[in-house]
């Protein structure tokens, strides 16, 4: 029997005629996209199909395993997003069942297809998702309205701020009225004996569910969105369907679609998605290929050494936990084993999964076996005498052309790779902890690591499930370095009159899920405390500095682990401290400040501002090559809240000289390294942004026929 890929030609949209069944086929590669070539092809087979004798039944289907997805542009853009609800009109106005031959995806705008059809046939593949309600906006095509008549409202909120759900759970939950275990599924129709018929959905009642039941289903879909807005207005309109006739809901629908389109937080998460596919740029010199990677090496199995063995073995990698002695090894062992476990019972990997993982793994003593790598990636303590001596073995023991990489979080990549005879191959792999959870990687290129040992560690990255942003060295690389001036003119703030409630609820309220203090308190003060020591015989003189948390790491106050920090934790719970209040009073009076009462804006301005400025220099000394990179490490390292799209992003819609009279005020408390950046000060005074700063570098770039 034909199939439609048979019958797919270079028009968007084709049919043809299996006995009484006239197949409609859209065929907008790769992904189907509901543009408006596709959404009039469709309109006007429906139509013509329709008003044909022979033809009883039409079926709409897609080609290569997707049904349809969203009108969106590649990078997440719905501005030139096209109506489908001339198709939805005309499916409803047919005279004859059409049926949604569901093959692979049906997203947004063909899910809103498929729900209008009167029958939705699908094969095993087959998923179903709303992904514009992660970017912000509110779908349309009267899904609000529709799917809590065909599923419930309860299976329709759990579709909102949620990854795709599978064939089986469409089924089950009414979304789907058939799974075939078959992807030739206009086959299996045509041999069917004919049972479908018109259906009107808008009429149908919806099933009624107890104000409990409905009440946990939308808290959970608001915590999915994270205070999105459009999320809040898609569990509103669904829920409203009970209450409002289906002409209503749609008006509704179509006016919180079009106010989320304009919204700011759409364009903070449609940026995010551009920024993404930016960062696979990378920057300087050429294209290369990576090298292959099969088997991998990880030197420590502590705490980060552990995770990201678990995170290689899942992907599929061979790995190898090389420790000094068979007791470490047995150690590390355990731990990887515990990891899979809690994977396993948080549902985020199958056990299946885990138990394959557990086959490409191994932990030992016996050094050795890096010889057999591909890549080894060190994962010791922060300690740079610790780290040369390692790559002063790995440098013995790696065979020729085998990747070596540190996860160092501060330390200079190039003095590492000095210890080597291949500086080449050598390049910073930063992971955030918990590394087999945290999506970001710091890729660091050293001043001679070659291209493709840089391309090798974008791939791993990739490979594995991370977000690989590209850092030049520097101390802290991007994210922990513009993070420390964050936390330093928090403490700035703190000495100078505000109480570490009063910032942590003013960034908190920003979105931040923790405050800079609550997050000390998670991590502990003495890992920041042993970095001040280590900085001290090079610090600028001309810095301030805030001797606080040496004061409290004096008196054992080193956060939760020790129940007490910045907050004392009697119950796990944080509560403000009065020997802290003594201690901060104590510091204040000895250093005479005067002082002074901030409001939350001026907080939150004054953190952000600072954070921009130091991300600037970032730019300047092409530690980054993009704004945009700093903000993908800022969302998905450091908690910025996604909804605000990053911190660059974000001074771009304040607007720069704004941010520059901030950082002007901020370097007047903080002294040395607080100076406004050059770069920020010529595009203030310009009128110009950080994007525009990135789109003209980017089109010379271009222009040169290289990637930044």
């Amino acid at each position: 029997m034909v199939s439609p890929e048979d019958k797919a030609d270079f028009a968007f949209t084709t049919s043809y005629a299996v006995g009484e069944v006239g197949v409609i086929v859209i065929n907008n590669a790769p992904l189907n996209r509901l543009d408006r070539a596709v959404v009039d092809g469709v309109l006007q087979e429906v139509v013509r199909l329709d008003a044909r004798s022979d033809i009883q039944i039409i079926a709409v289907c897609g080609i290569n395993g997707v049904f349809a997805t969203s009108p969106a542009d590649n990078d997440g853009n719905y501005d030139n997003a096209v109506s489908i609800s001339p198709v939805l009109q005309a499916i409803a106005s047919a005279g004859k069942p059409v049926l949604a031959l569901i093959d692979g995806k049906a997203e947004d705008g063909g899910l809103a297809l498929a729900l209008a059809c009167d029958w939705r046939i699908a094969s095993a593949r087959a998923t179903a998702a709303l992904p514009c309600t992660l970017l912000g906006i509110v779908p349309g095509g009267g899904v609000t309205q529709l799917l809590p008549r065909l599923t419930g409202t309860i299976d329709a909120i759990k579709m909102v701020a949620q990854p795709a759900i599978s064939a089986a759970a469409a089924l089950q939950s009414g979304l789907f009225d058939e799974v075939l275990d078959t992807s030739d599924l206009v086959a299996s129709v045509v041999a069917k004996e004919p049972v479908w018929h018109k259906r009107h959905l808008p009429d149908v009642t919806i099933k009624p569910v107890t104000v409990t039941d409905i009440e946990t289903a939308s808290r959970d879909a608001v915590k999915r969105g994270k205070g999105s807005n459009a999320v809040l207005q898609t569990v509103d309109l669904m829920r409203s369907a009970t209450a409002l006739t289906f002409a209503e809901g749609l008006e509704r629908e179509e006016l919180s679609r079009r106010q989320s389109l304009a919204s700011e937080e759409a364009k903070a998460l449609r940026y995010l998605v551009r920024a993404e596919v930016e960062s696979a740029r990378g920057f300087g010199g050429s294209h290369a290929d990576a090298r292959p990677v099969k088997r991998v090496a990880v030197i420590g199995g502590g705490t980060m050494g552990s995770g990201i063995a678990v995170a290689l073995a899942v992907a599929g990698l061979q790995v190898d936990i090389i420790e000094q002695s068979a007791e470490a090894a047995s150690a590390g062992n355990d731990r990887v084993e515990a990891i899979l476990q809690s994977q396993v019972k948080a549902g985020r990997v199958s056990e299946e999964k885990a138990e394959a993982a557990r086959g490409r793994f191994e932990a030992s003593d016996v050094w050795e076996r890096v010889g057999n790598a591909d890549l080894v990636i060190e994962a010791a303590f922060e300690d740079m005498d610790v780290k040369r001596t390692i790559f002063e073995r790995l440098d013995m023991l790696a065979r020729p052309g085998a990747v070596l990489a540190t996860n160092t979080s501060y330390l200079d990549v190039d003095a590492i790779a000095a210890m080597t005879e291949r500086r080449t191959d050598v390049l910073g792999l930063h992971f955030f902890s918990p590394a087999h959870v945290m999506r970001l990687l710091e890729v660091v290129k050293a001043d001679a690591t070659s291209q493709d040992v840089l391309a090798t560690g974008m791939a791993l990255g990739l490979r594995i499930g991370k977000l690989p942003v590209v850092a030049g060295v520097c101390d802290g690389f991007i994210g922990n370095r513009i993070f420390s001036t964050y936390r330093r003119h928090a403490e700035y703030l703190l000495e100078d009159g505000a109480s570490p409630g009063d910032i942590d609820a003013a960034v908190e309220e920003f979105g931040f899920a923790m405050g800079p203090f609550a997050v000390a308190d998670m991590s502990g003060l003495d890992i920041a405390w042993a970095m001040r020591k280590r900085r001290a015989a090079t610090r600028n003189p001309g810095e301030r500095y805030v001797a606080i948390p040496d004061r409290l790491c004096e008196m054992g106050r080193l956060g939760r682990k020790a129940g007490k920090g910045w907050y004392d934790y009697p119950n796990g719970k944080p509560l403000a401290s009065d020997e802290v209040s003594a201690i901060i009073v104590t510091e204040r009076k000895r250093l005479g400040r005067p002082i002074q009462v901030f409001s939350c804006d001026q907080i939150q301005l004054r953190l952000l501002s600072v954070m921009v400025n130091e991300g600037a220099k970032v730019l300047e000394e092409k530690i980054s090559p993009r704004a945009s990179d700093i903000d993908l490490v800022f969302v998905n390292g450091y908690g910025f809240p996604r909804l605000k799209g990053g911190p660059m992003f974000t001074a771009d819609r304040i607007g720069l000289p704004q941010i520059l009279e901030h950082v002007i005020e901020a370097s007047a408390v903080g002294g040395a390294g607080s100076e406004p950046s050059a770069l920020l000060v010529e595009l203030a005074t310009s009128g110009r942004s950080f994007q525009d700063w990135q789109n003209d570098r980017q089109a010379s770039s271009d222009q040169q026929g290289r990637v930044l």
